[in-house]
């Protein structure tokens, strides 16, 4: 009994989901390209201040550390 309302509950849980998944609206080629473009733009631009800043907070301890004769 236990076995057979489990299957009966995966079988609804899956009609559900396929249900569920023809509601989606898929993005087209475009879209994905544009996004994934936006993306690739955005992490670069991030990697770059964080290039950046570390070089800034680098050249500064060598600095400060120069100074001090350490």
């Amino acid at each position: 009994m236990a076995e057979e309302a489990k299957k009966k509950s995966r079988g609804s849980w899956l009609r559900e989901m396929r249900s569920e998944l023809k509601k989606v609206v898929w993005p087209n080629r475009k879209t994905v390209a544009k996004n994934t473009g936006t993306v690739l733009l955005c992490s670069l631009a991030i990697g770059a201040c964080i290039w950046i800043f570390d070089f800034v907070a680098m050249s500064a301890v060598e600095m400060i550390l120069s100074v001090f004769g350490a």
